[in-house]
């Protein structure tokens, strides 16, 4: 595949002036895999309601002023990995159901996701969540079946650059042995674990990894360690990389093959919601890594997504793209007052970057179910 073409059956974002942006453009050659990340999971129906004053109340009725839906679940880094240009297959079990058919449209045709490696799934329904955000959290319900699981993904994985793996303590996935044995970069990150082990040990799949991107929390529970940054080296006696997103303090990583490492702070803005952020991060350093950016830009760049994310509403509705970075550099270097320093550590979207054609911020339509194309 040349620079420039698209993977069969999808489609080019075009969120710049008309153009793609490609961050990989200089970096593809003849040979290269079709595809540049892997993906499979679960996709959810996300249904998500805004404009709670406060929690619900038992044994009352609260009205929402908004009300979106979308893609949840593995949906939620698929979307964020496409907006951001990168060739993006999705391999996931769906319903068929219409939350099954509105699910599969919307990636594919919305976002240009290949699916040809998903399957819907006869007489299985989509899982469903339901998310209140309010006080810039959320709390959710979800409503599901346990789906076929040789429906969900292929025996063996097609060639990528990239793989991205939520790993599941105690248990091993074959498919990441088999597409790290194929040259395949695998990032990984984890779930809470509810047994409360916290063993290492359970994270067999580490071993066929490149990067591990686990919050503080997690980090120091598996590491025993009392501070983040501790857990970060730590961590590099099972995996090449170790990136700990520190929350409100930004993110720490280590390369343990080079003893480099970097810290970068997060970016100030108000949160609406949360939901997605830490896939949002997992897919900006995601694509920074393919393109070979120093270790520092990848971190400013996966923080900088994760903040433009958490100022809309949503999981893959929020996802930014490349326009939404565009006009946020745009708007901050034209803002009086700012820190020079600050501003040097995101001058590497300089020569990424053209003009935005829109205004920060930006604010998304929302989809939702039940509108049917016009004649």
């Amino acid at each position: 595949m040349r620079s420039g073409e698209q993977l069969p059956g999808t489609t080019c974002r075009s969120d710049i002036a008309g153009t793609c942006l490609d961050p990989l453009a200089g970096v593809r050659a003849p040979g290269d895999p079709d595809c540049d990340v892997y993906l499979t999971g679960s996709v959810f129906l996300d249904i998500i309601f805004t404009g709670l004053d406060s929690a619900p109340v038992r044994g009352t009725e609260s009205w929402a002023r908004g009300m979106g839906s979308s893609p949840g679940g593995v949906a939620n880094m698929a979307t964020a990995l496409a907006r951001l240009g990168l060739r993006t297959s999705l391999a996931a079990a769906f319903g068929d159901d219409h939350y099954g058919e509105y699910c599969w449209d919307a990636l594919e045709q919305g976002e240009g996701i290949d699916l040809s490696l998903s399957r819907t799934v006869p007489g299985w329904h989509s899982p469903v969540t339901v998310s209140m955000a309010y006080e810039g959290e959320r709390t959710m319900v979800t409503h599901g079946h346990e789906a076929p699981p040789s429906e969900s993904a292929p025996d063996c994985p097609p060639p990528a650059r990239a793989a991205v793996a939520s790993l599941t303590p105690g248990a091993r996935a074959e498919w990441i042995a088999q597409a790290a044995g194929k040259g395949t970069r695998v990032f990984a990150d984890v779930g809470w674990d509810e047994s409360g082990r916290w063993d290492p040990d359970d994270l067999a799949d580490l071993e066929h990894c490149e990067a591990f991107l686990p919050n503080a929390a997690e980090a120091m529970r598996y590491t025993r360690t009392d501070c983040p940054r501790a857990a970060a080296r730590a961590l590099t006696d099972r995996v090449p990389l170790a990136v700990v997103t520190l929350g409100a303090e930004g993110a720490y990583a280590v390369d343990g093959a080079t003893g480099e490492s970097a810290e970068v702070p997060a970016l100030s803005v108000e949160a609406l919601d949360p939901t997605g952020a830490g896939d949002v991060f997992v897919a900006g350093f995601v694509t920074g890594t393919l393109a070979g950016w120093p270790l520092a830009d990848r971190l400013a760049f996966a923080g900088l997504t994760a903040a433009l994310s958490v100022q809309e509403f949503g999981g893959s509705l929020s996802a930014p793209g490349w326009s939404e970075v565009a006009a946020w550099w745009q708007q901050v270097r034209a803002t009086p007052g700012q820190d020079p320093a600050a501003l040097s550590r995101y001058g590497f979207l300089e020569r990424l970057l053209p003009a935005p054609a829109r205004p920060w911020p930006l604010r998304r339509a929302v989809p939702t179910i039940g509108f049917g194309r016009s004649a």
